[in-house]
């Protein structure tokens, strides 16, 4: 990794020492062979359960086997995109690990709650010639071939032996324009993250690991792949989050998902990772009494999570840590040029985490993914928009997203600076900042939060253009179907305020 000219000279040196995670060498280069070793090796341990079933990993490899043998007689080829339309179960596990074994990657949507459109554009952008689902949803789909897993006949199969493509999972994002972009994340991207420490979370044979996630989320393969790569139970909830979180001893998951569970009703979790959202204090607080409490951050395109902090609660400074094995970061100004140590810039990601691209958008591949100047030779760097500043020790502090910096009365605010300053309140749990019709609105929670005191903790913190107009107080902050603040449904309860 390059050392920078135009930084103070003190800061040079912290470029690489802060920027580079520690080099490690993933026990595989296909995320499924973690799982095949562990059926081999303990093939009576429990390997996935729902709502009363489960399946050994014995069982499992079985059953991914078959579907698997199913896959490449209906045409299925090495590099292939295989949707995944199913929705919580054991038949999901089942088909993401038949995909894998096939060669192909898999495209998983929930059929329960993604608009027919949504699923027509993720046929058509990744080109999907065959669909894994059930008999219960294969009416309302439409894919040249239907491979229904609950109808599939049990029968002996030899293990298939695919060389398989590079490309694992083919996660949609949101996408910025509110068109959803498809990120190739590859098998080498899943192993650097999900098989060497801090993302392994030190899972292990024996840990249950809650699956409470929508499975289209990028995150969701971080509950599954984390359980399955170890030797741990996937526990797949139904509709209760908080009965599945009770048995579990691993979750991972949002914190606006985290929020809805009561750590003193989970005996048994010791460790706990947030990521996709902010995490406020309060919750980092609540849960590292009792467990290892990771906070992390990433975007899609990144691989689930570049940079994880071990939460101390003795010293109560919650930042969003350092960079993972084989990956760099780096905080950049307008120009790309390193800021200097304790300076806000934009954070860039580079190393074995940068994914292979969106599909069928090489405009948007050529703005976000861009040749690394620090790595040179063929490495890429990715545009997080995510906002950031070095500690002195060599934490990385989250400052909120690029199109989270907002104009009010012609300053420039932070939303998630506001938001913090909320949830120093008395009480509050949880807040968010949201600009509706060019003013700065507050929610806190729950509705017990007055919502003066919450004003005044705001004026106190932070300049006089920074205090919300008004706050609202909530029971619970609402939450997308993949578990971070709907701020949509927030500027409903404005214009009712």
């Amino acid at each position: 990794m390059t050392e920078p000219t135009g930084l103070p000279p003190r800061d040079r040196p912290l470029f690489p020492r802060f920027g580079r995670g520690p080099s490690a060498t993933p026990p595989h280069d296909r995320v499924h062979h973690a799982f095949e070793a562990h059926a081999a090796r303990t093939p009576h341990a429990r390997a996935v359960e729902h709502e009363g079933a489960c399946l050994t990993y014995a069982e499992l490899d079985h059953r991914a086997d078959v579907a698997a043998a199913a896959l490449l007689d209906a045409g299925v080829r090495p590099g292939d995109h295989v949707g995944v339309f199913l929705t919580r179960s054991i038949h999901l596990v089942v088909g993401i690990l038949a995909v894998l074994k096939a060669g192909a990657a898999y495209v998983p949507q929930d059929v329960r709650i993604t608009p027919r459109p949504h699923l027509d554009h993720v046929v058509r952008t990744a080109g999907i010639e065959v669909v894994l689902t059930t008999a219960e949803h294969a009416p309302g789909l439409d894919a040249p071939t239907l491979l229904l897993l609950d109808a599939l006949p049990d029968r002996h199969v030899p293990a298939p032996r695919v060389t398989g493509g590079d490309t694992a999972v083919v996660i949609f994002t949101s996408g910025t324009t509110g068109v959803p972009n498809g990120v190739r994340v590859t098998h080498a991207n899943l192993c650097n993250v999900l098989l060497t420490e801090p993302g392994s979370l030190g899972i292990r044979p024996g840990d249950r690991v809650a699956q409470l996630l929508n499975i289209a989320f990028d995150m969701a393969v971080w509950e599954i792949f984390g359980a399955l790569a170890h030797g741990a139970t996937c526990v797949v909830r139904g509709r209760d989050i908080a009965r599945t979180a009770s048995t579990a001893t691993v979750l991972i998951a949002t914190p606006g998902v985290l929020s809805t569970v009561d750590p003193a009703a989970c005996p048994d979790v010791r460790v706990v990772a947030v990521a996709g959202e902010r995490c406020p204090k309060p919750l980092a607080d609540a849960w590292s009494a009792r467990a290892a409490f990771h906070n992390a951050c990433g975007p899609t395109e990144v691989t689930i999570v570049n940079t994880v902090q071990r939460y101390d609660p003795a010293v109560g400074v919650l930042t969003i840590g350092r960079p993972v094995p084989n990956t760099t970061v780096y905080v950049l100004d307008e120009d790309l040029r390193p800021c200097p140590v304790g300076e806000v810039g934009e954070m860039w990601a580079g190393g074995a985490c940068v994914t292979a691209g969106y599909l069928g958008n090489d405009v948007l591949t050529a703005q976000r993914y861009r040749p690394d100047p620090f790595l040179g030779g063929d490495h890429l760097m990715f545009r997080t928009r995510d906002l950031g500043r070095w500690t002195p020790d060599g934490e990385l502090e989250h400052h909120g997203r690029t199109d989270d910096q907002v104009k009010v009365r012609g300053f420039r605010v932070e939303l998630d600076a506001v938001t913090s300053a909320l949830e120093t309140t008395p009480g509050c749990a949880r807040a968010t900042t949201v600009l509706h019709e060019g003013r700065l609105v507050g929610f806190v929670s729950p509705s017990a939060v007055d919502p003066r005191a919450a004003t005044d903790a705001v004026a106190r913190a932070l300049p006089y253009y920074c205090v919300p107009t008004s706050v609202v107080a909530v029971d619970e902050l609402p939450l997308t179907s993949r578990g971070k603040v709907d701020r949509a449904a927030l500027a409903s309860l404005v214009t009712v305020a």
